[in-house]
């Protein structure tokens, strides 16, 4: 090297020392005059012609001087470039000044300093808007957000599934968001890598350095790629990227369109850093620095999910002086709905609120306001779960029919799907949703038996239809409920806590009175049952009710049916359904809301004499259960809660939040009773000492949660229990939060 700088620069060099490259070997040359900058290139055509053009894109930035940008500083034969030979090989040599300066990435951040970077990239962008040059913008890079889905595919090198997903989700919302705006927007050559280690400060001056990735791309992504770099480490990135984008904009203008885009566009910067990174440590596993590098870019991407787009929006408008996107005023809304909806359809809370997106744990308002899902258990491993959304749109896409053709789909999950359950409960039937399961299973139960009679527990709920408003006192009993039917035989709520029995034999006793009361009537088809009584408050059948009574109704020729609706698909943390907990095996199962994690699907299981009684010659025909789409997606729900762990993190996260009520509850009596199991539980709230329900204070406890933007729900005979029954990817974070802001309600309203 030292030769070759001699011969064909006429530099006598004091030291070298390699440098990091990518297409380029690079070297700081440290002379006696000066220091530089060396590079080696593969001496090939179309290398040759990029180098060139980087060389004619730097000439273009004429406004930044020698301070702020490396020029190429030409041979002895003032050619741009030298061809030589190195080790057998013909390369290029350029050399090029060197700019002193501290990196971006360690200077001390402040928001001036964020507006003047993004001023200097506007001034950038405004010289190169004109630029031309065929060999930049024929450039098919990666890393040019334009080519997004080039790194789509590394994807599959990125684990565990915990962080994938977030992946998976941003692929998902580019190309339902992004892919078709994307080519319409202003393009031009841009500098395409404006992060915080090529980017350098000095004396409140901006200097920029390797234009190796320059490409043609919209113009947006050059503020998204320096925004992606800038935000790294930040608590607050949305702020920090207002002030950039507040500088650029005051240089060159954005367009409304490029607003609009610019949350997934950093999102998109984000993937595409960590699925290279993912494809390097595959190629290189024992290589710790590229775990280290990624580490920022996946703290932020688990950050960036936590913003909604709306409000990531309204933020880089309010920047660029536009005025904010909002939804029209509630009470429109709400006379809207009323409108065409019938009012016997409950909003929640007193203020309701405008959705407009959800993720995981998380949903977001039309404002823009993130909503930590404390409450829907519908969808179990996360909201928009990208497995699930990416096993419907693949099926439905190529077949959606009825379980009167043959398709693969159905036996591989009834299958799957069997597999979790005790080997006697083999046969599946699907239907559309848990009230249509539970109005399936007592017509199995009645067939098999031959009876009418239906046991049911005190303030149980099975379903809308008239048969599950029958078995249901929860509403027959309720407001607008006829009372309960002559065929219904209905037990005492087993309920430990403010029932009648409360000691360790109270479930057995519970059980005793209820077997009582069977014998002086007709035996029943079927005794169905919730193991954790959800609109009773979220009380669990107390410890030996079902052991005892279980076998009576077996004796007795009658079956067991579980609801599973609830808690089931591993939520109770230490079992994958409720009825292990109880230490029976049930003969028929119900299942419904999680099972499509949001999708319109549901299930009863049961015994093979069960499902060939039902053989009678009236065939049983469901449109719409088990079409291949619900049984794609139902795949996608099982395999995620396997991957992830989920229901080990419904165990953890579960006794993590039952340990902080625990403690919260010694400073505020009002809390009378933690109950429930993993992600499944209740808090019944209280006044005083006799148990009497504290209506009022649930009421504020969930509204203004609300306010705080937790979501919570109350339930039970007096709507003083406050049920908590998130996502199953409900984290210890979220639990704290939730609890953090439990403590200043009740502080402010005892």
């Amino acid at each position: 090297m030292e030769e070759l700088l001699l011969t064909h620069y006429q530099i006598q060099v004091k030291t070298i020392e390699e440098l990091e490259g990518y297409i380029s070997h690079n070297y700081r040359v440290i002379g006696h005059e000066a220091n530089y900058v060396l590079k080696v290139y593969p001496n090939t055509p179309r290398v040759k012609e990029e180098v060139l053009g980087e060389i004619a894109l730097v000439r273009q930035l004429d406004h930044l001087n020698s301070r702020q940008i490396s020029t190429t500083i030409p041979n002895t034969n003032h050619e741009l470039l030298s061809t030589v030979s190195l080790n057998g090989k013909e390369c290029l040599l350029q050399l090029m000044s060197y700019i002193e300066g501290t990196f971006l990435a360690e200077t001390t951040h402040t928001p001036q300093l964020f507006e003047s970077f993004g001023q200097f990239l506007g001034h950038m962008d405004q010289r190169l808007i004109n630029f031309e040059n065929s060999a930049i913008a024929s450039r098919r890079l990666v890393w040019n957000l334009d080519n997004f889905e080039l790194a789509t595919p590394l994807a599959q090198y990125i684990a565990p599934p915990s962080k994938k997903k977030l992946v998976d989700h941003y692929i998902i919302e580019w190309r339902q968001h992004v892919a078709h705006k994307l080519p319409h927007l202003r393009h031009s050559i841009i500098y395409n890598d404006a992060n915080d280690w090529n980017v350098l400060v000095h004396d409140s001056a901006f200097g920029i350095i390797d234009f190796g990735d320059a490409s043609y791309s919209a113009l947006i992504n050059e503020v998204a790629i320096a925004c992606t770099y800038a935000l790294m480490n930040k608590e607050e990135p949305l702020k920090w990227a207002s002030y950039l984008v507040k500088g650029y904009h005051s240089v060159m203008p954005l367009q409304e369109e490029e607003l609009n885009l610019l949350y997934y566009l950093i999102a998109g910067r984000l993937v595409t850093s960590v699925c290279k990174s993912a494809e390097q440590a595959k190629a290189q596993p024992h290589n710790t620095y590229i775990q280290i590098s990624e580490e920022g870019a996946w703290k932020l991407l688990e950050k960036w999910i936590t913003i909604g787009p709306v409000l990531a929006e309204n933020t880089f408008r309010e920047a660029c002086s536009y005025s904010p996107k909002g939804p029209p005023p509630l009470e429109n809304q709400i006379n809207n709905r009323h409108k065409f909806i019938s009012k016997g359809l409950s909003i929640s809370y007193n203020t309701p609120i405008h959705m407009e997106s959800a993720i995981f744990q998380y949903m977001f308002d039309r404002h823009g306001n993130r909503f930590l899902d404390a409450y829907n258990n519908i969808p179990h491993v996360g909201h928009q779960h990208p497995k699930v959304v990416e096993a419907a749109q693949r099926q439905i896409a190529k077949l959606n029919t009825n379980t009167r053709y043959l398709y693969d789909a159905l036996p591989q999950y009834a299958e799957k799907l069997l597999s979790k359950f005790p080997d006697h409960l083999n046969r599946v039937f699907f239907v559309n949703s848990g009230s249509a399961a539970s109005d399936l299973a007592i017509r199995l139960a009645q067939n098999f038996t031959s009876r009418t009679n239906i046991g049911v527990v005190q303030h149980g709920y099975h379903g809308n239809t008239r048969t599950g408003i029958q078995i249901s006192p929860y509403k027959y009993m309720g407001k607008g409920g006829t009372g309960r039917a002559e065929n219904i035989v209905e037990a005492e709520l087993p309920d430990s806590y403010r029932g009648r029995y409360r000691g360790a034999s109270a479930g057995e006793d519970y059980a005793q009175d209820y077997i009582n009361l069977l014998s002086q009537g007709e035996p029943l088809a079927a005794f169905i049952a919730e193991p954790i009584v959800g609109c009773g408050g979220q009380v669990p059948l107390a410890n030996g009710f079902l052991r005892k009574l279980v076998p009576h109704l077996r004796n007795s020729g009658s079956l067991y049916i579980s609801d599973e609706v609830q808690t089931g698909f591993g939520r109770m943390g230490s079992h994958y359904w409720g009825f292990q907990m109880h230490e029976v095996s049930p003969d028929i199962v119900v299942l419904g809301k999680p099972i499509g994690n949001g999708h319109p699907m549901a299930a009863v299981v049961c015994t093979q004499p069960i499902a060939d009684a039902f053989d009678n010659g009236m065939e049983f025909f469901s449109s719409f259960g088990g079409n291949p789409v619900s049984c794609e997606i139902g795949l996608a729900v099982l395999e995620t809660i396997e991957e992830e762990g989920l229901q080990k993190n419904a165990l953890e996260v579960g006794n993590y939040k039952k340990d902080l009520f625990t403690t919260l509850a010694k400073q505020f009596p009002q809390i009378g009773d933690i109950r429930g199991s993993g992600l499944f539980l209740g808090l019944e709230i209280i006044a005083d000492d006799d148990l009497t329900p504290h209506t009022q204070l649930a009421s504020v406890i969930k509204n203004e949660l609300r306010n705080r933007h937790i979501l919570v729900s109350t339930d039970g005979p007096h709507d003083n229990v406050i049920k908590s029954k998130p996502p199953m990817c409900f984290n210890k974070t979220n639990a704290e939060e939730l609890v953090s802001a439990m403590h200043e309600i009740l502080t402010r309203n005892t």
